[in-house]
């Protein structure tokens, strides 16, 4: 991916799965791996700040003979995603409206001879 998850968004994509539906670890690093690419340790560390600043909470609950910590999230997550989504939201607008207007521009560059409209 050219774009960098930096580590708010990455709280925000976190809680925002969560906020769907309790979580444990596996299935939330398979739903964020779906759709960018980073490693399943990156979220360990998420989860524990998250955890940290009781953004979240965690339960344990037994599955074939071994406990899976789930996460859910708790009022102060959600209030927190509701900030992240309309940060989110402003930021977007943003930048669409930068790359929607540099698309008007045509910059012309030369490429082997060949001028390519940009």
């Amino acid at each position: 991916m050219t774009y960098q998850l930096t580590a708010p968004l990455l709280d925000a994509c976190v809680l925002g799965i969560i906020a769907q539906e309790d979580s444990y670890g596996y299935t939330l690093t398979q739903r964020v791996q779906g759709v960018v690419d980073i490693s399943e340790s990156t979220l360990y560390p998420v989860l524990r700040r998250l955890q940290k600043e009781n953004l979240l909470i965690t339960y344990d609950q037994p599955y074939q003979g071994r406990n899976r910590r789930y996460y859910k999230i708790t009022d102060l997550g959600r209030t927190k995603l509701t900030y992240y989504r309309y940060e989110w939201e402003d930021y977007k607008q943003k930048i669409d409206c930068l790359l929607q207007d540099t698309s008007t521009v045509k910059d012309k560059k030369e490429d082997g001879g060949k001028v390519l409209e940009v």
